[in-house]
């Protein structure tokens, strides 16, 4: 029997719809995550001796992870504006803005003079570039999220979110990689001195690239059905905060054990391996190269694992095995042998790969589409600052305190405990897939396709409708 779904231009433009959805999806998160991605393992290697000079390098580590937890800290802000922005003005027009903040910043950086040529000016210009990084950051990922996962079928989120997931491995894998490479290609001297540069010089044409891409795509069709119902948010903040506040909550924690987790494997296992251990740089980013590779291909399958099973149970024990790792893995690596970080690595990425894969689906079905970007947004970049942006801090504060990996463990589990809650306070995803599936039918995208965007004006829900969208 002939299948008529085939010659269906309609069907057929969708498919493509959702394939260009995704590959922009990924390889623009990838690329500003690249970015992230240099700067971090940056500060890690050369940013203390270069913009932070002390006789201490401890003190000189130290400040220069503040700058890292600085594009977090900005993260917020980033998530407010931007994540306001695409539930009003739509997702498309965001996330190039986006892009093209944090690839800036990251250009310039690469330009930027050491403390040796303009003093005090230098450390004061990184954290400034460092800031806007982060706000990038903040207001990107919600809407590389929804991107993806607006155009697929709601009841496969869990694959289709998973490609903004996908980038920040990707970012690291190529950001560690060309590190790597020049790290090979060059004598220390040359690194420290030019070479680190090439890195984020790299990032403009990356980012363009990624403009590229995303200026092909269309709107997404839930944003496009929300415009012709005219049910666009008028304050969106303050409707996250004061109607889905139990949904804000579960997103904000279940985020924390999945940065902490994934600064210790991609960011402080380097300064651990190299200070600790008194392994070559090289080979502690050989180990972090392995294990980014991996998650590439892990971050979908996980994604597609939870549209399979519940995805919070899926998660929970993700975390539980998040917080079990570390006690494990650190007297695994104390001989200081390469093949044994190696696997203690990977096996903590792959752990990551399970909570992070499905970590956007998770995130995103919390909150009703209308309000999906800012409260996703939102939740991302809070949960930033209690995770991932202070992560790298507490690790080199308690080794020095305590010379010992233990509290390093420990901090680990307590932040995969925080992350149990937030999976316990979190609602399942049948209700969310309805939503969207309702908002996704032929009816409603013929709808929104006839309506002329200039004749749409946001309207403020009507009370009915908000109750049905709120949080259990």
């Amino acid at each position: 029997m002939h299948d008529t779904t085939k010659d269906d231009p309609r069907a057929s433009e969708r498919r493509s719809g959702v394939r260009r959805a995704f590959v922009a999806s990924l390889t623009g998160t990838a690329l500003e995550w690249y970015d992230f991605a240099v700067y971090s393992a940056a500060a890690a290697l050369v940013f203390g001796d270069l913009f932070f000079p002390s006789e201490d390098p401890l003190t000189g580590t130290l400040l220069a992870f503040s700058t890292y937890a600085v594009g977090y800290v900005s993260r917020p802000l980033g998530g407010i504006v931007f994540g306001r922005l695409g539930d009003v003005i739509g997702r498309k027009k965001v996330l190039i803005a986006t892009l093209v903040l944090i690839g800036a910043a990251t250009f310039l950086i690469g330009v930027l003079p050491t403390y040796s040529t303009i003093g005090v000016a230098a450390p004061i210009a990184l954290v400034v570039l460092r800031f806007a990084q982060g706000v990038g950051v903040g207001g990107e990922w919600g809407g590389a999220v929804l991107l993806s996962s607006e155009f697929g079928d709601p009841r496969r989120r869990g694959f289709y979110a998973s490609a903004a997931q996908v980038g920040p491995p990707a970012g690291n894998l190529l950001a560690n990689g060309v590190l790597a490479a020049l790290g090979a290609l060059l004598t220390e001297a040359q690194f420290e001195a030019w070479g680190w540069r090439v890195a984020f010089l790299l990032s403009g044409a990356l980012v363009a690239f990624g403009l590229w891409i995303r200026a092909k795509l269309e709107e997404t069709p839930v944003f496009k059905a929300m415009e012709a119902e005219q049910s666009r948010p008028e304050a969106p903040i303050r409707e996250v905060f004061t109607t889905q506040p139990r949904a804000l909550l579960a997103a904000i924690l279940c985020r924390v054990g999945p940065d902490v987790l994934y600064a210790m494997f991609t960011v402080f296992v380097l300064t651990y391996a190299t200070g600790e251990l008194g392994m070559s740089r090289g080979s502690a980013l050989a180990a972090v190269l392995i294990g980014s590779s991996l998650q590439v291909f892990l971050m979908p399958l996980a994604g597609a694992v939870s549209d399979r099973i519940n995805r919070r149970v899926l998660y929970g024990c993700a975390a539980v095995a998040a917080g079990v790792w570390p006690f494990l893995f650190f007297p695994m690596i104390g001989g200081g042998s390469w093949v044994p970080l190696a696997l203690g690595v990977v096996v903590g990425l792959v752990i990551h790969s399970f909570l992070y894969g499905p970590q956007a689906a998770f995130i995103a079905e919390q909150f009703s589409p209308r309000l999906r970007y800012t409260g996703s947004s939102l939740a991302y970049t809070l949960a930033g600052i209690i995770g991932g942006a202070v992560a790298p801090l507490l690790f080199t504060t308690l080794l020095s305190a305590y010379g010992s990996w233990l509290p390093l463990a420990l901090y680990i589990a307590v932040a995969a405990a925080v992350s149990l809650a937030g999976v316990f306070l979190g609602r399942d995803p049948e209700a969310a897939v309805d939503e969207d599936a309702r908002l996704a039918t032929p009816a409603a995208q013929a709808t929104a396709d006839a309506v002329r965007p200039t004749a749409v004006r946001p309207t403020a829900v009507r009370p009915t409708e908000e109750k049905a969208c709120e949080s259990p």
